[in-house]
Parts: C-alpha cells; structure tokens; sequence
C-alpha cells in the first residue's frame, strides 16, 4: 500500500471485547486487534464492566490493528466509535475515575426503581418523551442507581463534579484528552437509550432528568452521529486525529447494511439479537413491544428513526453452554453438536436469563429447559439453544410486521452467530423470508467508520456504502408451513413456563 492511501479507523467497545478495525475506501477490512475484558457478576442479575479496563483495552486493541495494518496516524483519514449501548458509567470530572463499575445493559439491579417511577400509570409512562418503556435494560435508572447508592456520588452530582456516558461517551472523552479537555459528547443514537432524552427534539428532557434525579450537570452534549467532535490527544497512536463518527452498536450496524429506506431492516447475532427498521423521519410509536429509537442522524440533516426489537441473550446462550455447563470447549463446536441430531427431540430453552426484552418486556422471567425426555441428549439441547436465536427473531420480526404495517419480504443478517450455517437455514425456515449475509459481517465496526468518513469527506454519502455493499450467502426458507407452526407454536408455550419465577423471596 502507498503511504499516502487513507484509511478509517473503527473503535468497537462491545459487552464481551474491545476491538479496533481498520477499513479502506472499499469497506473492506484491512486490519483488526481485538481484546476480551472481565465480565464481573457481584450477585444474581447483576453485570458489570471496569470502565478502567475496558480503555486501557481500547488503547491496546488501537495499537494492534494500525501495527498489523503497517500504518500510522498519518494515515488515517478519521476515527468513528460504535459501543454496547445502555451501559452506563459515572465517572469523577476531575479525576477520571469512575465512581462505580460500569453498570451493563443485561443488569436487572434497577427493577425496584423502574417499578417506583412506573406507578399507577405503568411501564409506558414515559413512552412518549422517550419512545421506551421503562426497563432496567436503559441508562437512565443506571444512574439513579448509582447517585442513590454509591457513598457520596449524589452530593459530588450535585455539585457539577460527576459526568455519566454510555459508553462511547467515555472512550471519546479518554482519547480526547480526560481530564485535560476531554469532550463530553454523544450522539441521538446513544441518547435515546438512556430514557432522558425526547426521542423527537434530541434534546434531554427535563422531566424525564427529574423523574429520576440526575442532575443536567453531569449529561454529555448530544451531537450528531457524524461530525467531528474532536482530536485524539492523550493517546499517542491518535494524535490530532479527527474523532468524527459516533453510533450506537445496533445502528452503526444498520448503517453498514446500508438501510437507507423506509422498511429495510437488519437482524445483528451477538451477545443479544438486535433486529431494526429503518421507519424514516418520523418516530413510530410501537403498539407491540417494541422500542422507538434513532437510526442515525448523519451533520445537519434531517434524522432518521427506527423501530427495534432488542432480545437480551442470543451469543451468549451458548458462551452459557461452553463456560457453565461445559458442553462444548469453542463455541463454534455447538454447530457440529446440533447437526448430530435431525432435530430439537422436542427439547426448548427459553435464555430470560435478565427477564424478557421485546416484544415481552418481563423482568419476573427466568430462563427454562422444557419438553425433556429421556431420549433427549447432548445434541438436541445444543440445536434447542441455536433454535432458541432463530424463534426469539420470528417474534420480534412478527411485531414488526404488525407495526410497520409493510411486511419484511428478506432480511439482512450480521454478527457473529451467521457463521453458522444451520442457524442461518433455520431462521429462513421460521421467518418464511430469505436470510441475507453481506461479504462484511463486521458491520458494526463498518457502520461507525462510515459515519466518521463522511464527517471528513473520505466518503461522499450514503450512496458510497451501497455501493460497497456486497451479498455473501443467501438462505431461502425450505420447511414445510405445518412443521414450521408446530414448532413455533411450542415455542410460544414455552415462553410462557418462564413468566413470574422471580418471587417476594428472590433477595435483591
């Protein structure tokens, strides 16, 4: 490669690992340093992440893809960042220092307080400001939390000392400097995870901060998904860099599937499944347990929403089956493990290992095991867990049919989890659409550089990422309707043994 070719560079703070991507004009990968980080679990239903680990993470994964690209930070053009979204970190303005843990979005810690704000008017209370219904899943009880119980944090708040991000907040506000001149900027993507912004001004609300007691001192400026918010500083590898594109996980996705039009949608397999549509310039209130959420709002133009059907565990339904129960050493061995078997044996998993996301929403559901026999092995409940992925999909995808009123003739699919050829297949089988994979799946790395490359022009628009955008593999649907109903019709049944396990003697 010449050393004047440009390149972007794509920080991926994901629930599992940081990553780092490099990209070339054509969105093809040249390069990737990827780093685990500790998942901490303090009690039953709680999850958190060392905010401290996960930049020195960043940092190191930075590094690693520029030194195996053989580039430096001359060479980049602009650096976008697309993170788990929710998960929420309160830090010291002066200090740098996280208060707490970094609380993750699967963390059910906020039930109590999400009940006390529902009241008599109920989990959609807010619904209209905010276009979600109050879940521990969002931010903003996050914080609460953390204010009410951490020793101190509610007085340093009050006093302007406290700032809180998700977490794309925090990694731009580490490379831009920290403590010295940090920006503390996000973007409408992020914002409208967090229950406080009003999802059709894209501005924080007041009600919604006072609802919950957060003071505004401690909120980032919320700036389009694609501008440049600042330069790299503290981190050497990015000096004087243009940090220039910002989009939560799932819609940096949907970007770089490049669903522009009003009804495209995408199906991202990761830790959970995110699947949205693009619904266009206008916020569609979900009548079926869905969540109003912004798609993207690239500099001054106007903003785009979508409609998402978030399920909670999907990838790490079986990171669950290699890691405690030890069924399987790699996750990819659960596909060998399934195909042993010609089908389920009749055995469902329910994974509401943090309670039910869309279109549910029920916080009292644990997981469940049902329909055993004898007869049923290893293998059947190795096909019952990848079956489990495909079915939480078909409900989510049934939602959106019923409130976009168009229904979803294919479906863009992406994430870790479309290796997999057989779940791919089946999820054709259960939708009764094709399943199409792009030749990058790493769309939400791909997605966050694009907005980042248009900020500075290394990109002209929207019209550069369809043309990147390649078809890999396509799954038409191939089962008979009548198994295809039955099956699903027993999933339904399942899902209903794991509603209101979590009783008065679950202690907190």
């Amino acid at each position: 490669m010449s050393d004047d070719e440009k390149f972007v560079l794509a920080i991926d703070e994901g629930t599992t690992s940081a990553r780092a991507i490099v990209f070339n004009h054509s969105g093809q990968i040249v390069s990737v340093g990827q780093k685990e980080f500790e998942q901490i679990f303090p009690r039953a239903g709680w999850v958190e992440h060392n905010p401290v680990e996960i930049w020195e993470s960043v940092r190191e994964v930075v590094g690693s893809a520029l030194s195996k690209a053989q580039i430096n930070r001359h060479q980049l053009a602009a650096v976008g960042i697309t993170n788990q979204r929710e998960t929420a970190v309160v830090w010291d303005r002066t200090t740098g220092e996280p208060v707490y843990n970094a609380i993750v979005w699967q963390d059910t810690r906020t039930q109590k307080i999400c009940d006390e704000l529902a009241g008599d008017e109920g989990a959609d209370r807010f619904k209209d400001i905010c276009g979600l219904p109050l879940a521990t899943y969002f931010s903003g009880p996050k914080v609460k939390w953390i204010l009410d119980n951490v020793e101190g944090a509610r007085a340093k708040a009050e006093a302007g000392d406290l700032l809180f991000g998700n977490m794309d907040t925090w990694v731009l506000w580490n490379l831009t400097g920290g403590v010295e001149g940090g920006v503390h900027v996000t973007d409408p993507t992020n914002a409208s995870r967090t229950m406080l912004m009003n999802v059709r001004t894209l501005e924080w609300d007041d009600s919604m901060l006072e609802a919950m007691g957060i003071p505004a001192s401690m909120l980032p400026q919320i700036k389009s998904s694609s501008e440049i918010y600042g330069y790299g500083r503290k981190n050497g590898l990015l000096i004087d860099t243009p940090i220039a594109g910002i989009l939560g996980d799932q819609q940096a996705a949907t970007f770089g599937q490049a669903c522009f039009n009003q009804g495209n949608a995408k199906n991202t397999y990761g830790t959970g499944c995110f699947m949205l549509m693009n619904t266009g310039e206008e916020p569609v209130f979900s009548k079926n347990g869905l969540l109003t959420t912004v798609c993207y709002k690239i500099g001054d133009r106007p903003t785009v929403y979508a409609l998402e059907g978030s399920i909670a565990v999907a990838g790490s339904l079986v990171q669950w089956l290699r890691d405690n129960l030890k069924m399987v050493e790699s996750a990819p061995e659960i596909e060998a493990l399934a195909t042993s078997v010609e089908d389920n044996g009749g055995a469902y998993i329910v994974p509401a290992f943090s309670g039910l996301f869309a279109p549910y929403w029920r916080a009292d559901a644990r997981g469940a095991l049902v329909g055993l026999t004898r007869y049923v092995n290893r293998g059947h409940i190795a096909r019952a867990v990848l079956e489990a992925t495909a079915y939480q999909t078909r409900e989510v995808l049934d939602a959106m049919n019923a409130d976009s009123g168009v229904p979803l003739t294919e479906l863009k699919v992406d994430g870790g989890m479309t290796a997999n050829e057989t779940l791919m297949q089946f999820q054709a089988d259960q939708l009764g659409v094709p399943v199409v994979r792009p030749v990058v799946a790493e769309t939400t790395a791909l997605g966050a550089a694009y907005a980042a490359g248009i900020a500075v022009g290394f990109w002209s628009g929207e019209e550069d990422v369809v043309a990147n955008w390649a078809e890999d593999k396509r799954w038409e649907p191939k089962m008979d309707e009548g198994e295809r109903d039955r099956l699903y019709r027993n999933w339904k049944k399942a899902v209903t043994k794991t509603f209101e396990w979590v009783d008065d003697d679950v202690k907190e």
